[in-house]
Order: structure tokens, then sequence, then C-alpha cells
């Protein structure tokens, strides 16, 4: 395991937990009790605030603050300029440090560009959020959402090709897994799950 590449202009503050492997890019800071796992990537001016955790191999791109509250698990995309919250009614006079909510962004999910997330919200495994949404409600695993607010615009695959779902079924025509639909929620077939 290769140690973490952290670039001379970063922050990573004592008591940060950064995992072998990840790469820490131009002016970013990483607080005191940020836990950082394996195979990341933490693009140029990004923040990483005390009490938030990242899985394995999440990639954040530029410009993105993960505010306290928030936990990434593995293998997720955050797109540029995206936006995390923590507090649904802030105020500059008003102390609301211990209104903060959790958010949880489950496996395999991607958030496009500019795209801002309400705290206390869950994003499902291997959902996918259009550049520019404003997400304001839990996202379905394997759900794609845009617009302002964001509505399902369909489904995608765990390979992030989109689906179309016939009689209660799909097949991924890029990577070929097998999918089923039943009461609006998209499962992988036992046998095709990545």
């Amino acid at each position: 395991m290769s140690a973490p590449i952290i670039h001379e202009s970063a922050y990573v503050d004592a008591g940060a937990q950064v995992g072998p492997g990840t790469r820490i890019w131009h002016f970013c800071h990483v607080m005191p009790g940020a836990v950082i796992g394996a195979d990341c990537s933490l693009g140029q001016n990004t923040v990483v605030m005390n009490g938030t955790r990242l899985g394995r191999n999440v990639k954040v791109q530029n410009n993105v603050s993960i505010y306290e509250g928030v936990e990434i698990e593995d293998d997720v995309f955050c797109g540029p300029s995206m936006v995390f919250t923590n507090v649904l009614n802030p105020r500059s006079h008003v102390s609301r440090k211990h209104e903060y909510r959790r958010t949880l962004v489950r496996r395999g999910a991607s958030i496009g560009a500019n795209a801002t997330i309400v705290c206390g919200l869950t994003l499902g495994e291997y959902c996918m959020v259009g550049a520019g949404a404003v997400v304001t409600r839990d996202v379905p695993a394997y759900a794609l959402v845009t617009g302002v607010p964001a509505r399902r615009a369909g489904w995608v695959c765990a390979c992030g090709t989109a689906l179309r779902p016939d009689a209660g079924r799909a097949r991924c025509t890029a990577c070929g897994s097998t999918y089923r639909l039943t009461d609006d929620t998209l499962v992988p077939d036992a046998e095709a799950h990545p």
C-alpha cells in the first residue's frame, strides 16, 4: 500500500485520518476528526470538515465542501462545485450546530457538477444526480434524478448506463447486468449484482 500523496499547499490537520493511496491536491483542507478511506482523490480547493467520513475510492472534484454530518460510502463520485448542506434554516446570528442533519451517500452514487444536496437525505446505491439538480428528498437506488427540485427521470445501471425497464425487467446494453423493477424500486438480479 502506498502512502497518501498530499500537495504542499494542502492542509491536513492533526487528528484527521487519510487512507493509503489517497491523493489530496492543491489548496485542500482536511480538518481534525475527518476520516478518508484508501485510494480517494480530493480535487483542488476541497474542504473536508470534522466528523465526516469518506469510504474507499471516493472521487471529489474541485471546489467541494463536505460538511459535518455527511457520510460518503465507497466508490462515490462528487462532481465539480457540487454542494452539501448540514442545516435546514441557517442564520449567521443563530448557532445551529446542534441541529446538523446527517446526509448519507450510498455506495457507487454519482453527483453531477453544481448539484445541491439538502441535508438529512439518503442518496441510494448507484443513483445518479444530474448536473445542477437540487435534491430535496431521498433518492432511490439506481435512480437518475434531474431538475429543480430533483425528480426521477429514469434508471441507471451500476456502470452508469441508462436503463429502459420493460415489463418489470431491464438489461444494461453496456455491461449486460439485469434488473427487476417492482413497486417503483429497481433491484439487480442476484447473479448480476456488481
